[in-house]
């Protein structure tokens, strides 16, 4: 990932410096546990914990002859280590470190994403809060529908953004496996236990059963994950992009002091960061494709997948942990017009209570095919401009047979709307 959208610490993670010291974990507590088991020498298992270290220069020498990165890797170490290192890699293959290497690196960048979600949904939680009974007017299609509060809409987006952080954290344990089983997964040059040695102390469990490369489902389910938790990212930008339109103009992207909107227009206020937002979901979500194309391997194994994750992982990791700290930013310091709103919520001059008339008609004897007749043809009538729709109906004499003008005043009551906040904020927040 460039370094405009990639942070520090996610970066670091797929940083060479970072990878290699896990691999050189790996092959430490693999020869640890062979010196239990007897397998190999403890002054082996001794050397290596000391002496081992790398060089990443050197290796990357290494590799331009001998086209392999583990094998450059290992013979790196073993000029730090000496003699003792023959011991090193016993009875293991090459994806028993990669994959093994690339499960820890998965976990490291979750952990990073479950805080940014931690840091969304507080900031969300406290929005939310503010404009709990803040009217605005809730859009189906685009077009006017019934009122609704500012606080209302936060909510929606902190509860999926919950949901998210739920499945991140299955899609955590969803990768979360050691495979140290040896060419094509048998075990044969390598003892379970020594699987079971690792995994534990890289807080991993052992994969039930592999071909010597990890079941690549696992991390399909991990980044169609990180999908879907862009995506979500995406939902709420676009609702901010609708309302930073000029003609909407409800809530808008903080302008700072000398910022600028427009090379060639002064007035611009433009929403840049939810539209960068978008193009960064895009990004992410393109991980997918490939991570379910790296399930089906040939013939049981084969490095097909290698190409994709070293470019998929950091990317898609990089990208969403960027995006969700600008979400973050972007909506503690969004600014909301509650004028605005209520200028929009009254525009239409009462149309969105339209429901609200129907059912008090029905309620009082009316058909509902005669009821909707008469609420629509007075509510069209105020549409083009032809009065106000509550004085239409009070003139419409078959309205006024079963409703008194008094009764179709009730019907545009605004508290109607907001009855029901506390509880469909108890059931988001909980009752505390």
């Amino acid at each position: 990932m460039i370094p405009r959208y990639s942070r520090p610490r996610m970066a670091a993670i797929w940083e060479p410096e970072n990878r290699f010291r896990i691999w050189l974990e790996i092959e430490t507590l693999a020869t640890e546990a062979m010196a239990q088991l007897g397998v190999v020498p403890e002054s082996a298992a001794r050397a290596l914990r000391e002496k081992g270290g790398f060089d990443v220069a050197r290796i990357d020498e290494i590799e331009r002859e001998v086209k392999h990165d583990v094998i450059a890797f290992l013979t790196s170490v073993a000029e730090h280590v000496g003699p003792e290192a023959r011991w090193v890699h016993q009875g293991m293959t090459s994806s028993d470190v990669l994959d093994t290497c690339l499960a820890v690196q998965l976990r490291q960048a979750a952990d990073i994403l479950l805080e940014d979600l931690d840091e969304l949904l507080g900031v969300l939680k406290r929005r939310a809060f503010e404009h709990k009974r803040t009217m605005c007017v809730a859009r189906s299609h685009g077009i006017h529908a019934e009122p609704t509060t500012f606080g209302l809409k936060l909510a929606g987006h902190y509860a999926e953004f919950e949901r998210n952080r739920r499945r991140l954290l299955a899609a955590r344990e969803e990768i979360s496996t050691c495979a140290i089983s040896g060419a094509v997964g048998t075990f044969a040059n390598v003892d379970p236990r020594v699987e079971a040695y690792v995994a534990e102390k890289l807080g991993l469990r052992p994969e039930p059963i592999s071909t010597q490369v990890i079941p690549r489902d696992r991390h399909a389910a991990f980044f169609t994950t990180l999908a879907v938790i862009a995506s979500g990212i995406e939902r709420l930008a676009i609702e901010i992009r609708h309302l930073q339109r000029t003609e909407v103009r409800e809530a808008e992207e903080y302008f700072s002091p000398g910022q600028k909107g427009s090379s060639a227009m002064p007035h611009k206020r433009n929403p840049v960061l939810s539209e960068n937002l978008t193009g960064l979901a895009r990004l992410v979500r393109a991980s997918v494709v490939p991570a379910l194309e790296n399930v089906a391997l040939w013939h049981e194994r084969d490095i097909s997948h290698s190409a994709v994750e070293r470019v998929q992982a950091p990317d898609a990791t990089i990208a969403l942990d960027f995006a969700l700290a600008r979400l973050t930013q972007l909506v503690d310091k969004l600014v909301v017009y509650p004028e605005r709103m209520r200028a929009n919520l009254d525009s239409l001059g009462g149309l969105v209570d339209s429901q609200r008339v129907l059912l008090a008609l029905t309620q009082a004897g009316m058909s509902r095919e005669a009821a909707y007749a008469a609420v629509q043809r007075n509510a069209m009538a105020a549409w083009r401009g032809e009065g106000r729709f509550a004085e239409n109906l009070k003139r419409d004499p078959e309205v006024g047979k079963h409703l008194a003008p008094a009764k179709i005043d009730a019907c545009f009551d605004e508290a109607y709307h907001l009855k029901h906040v506390d509880t469909i904020f108890a059931r988001v927040f909980g009752s505390a």
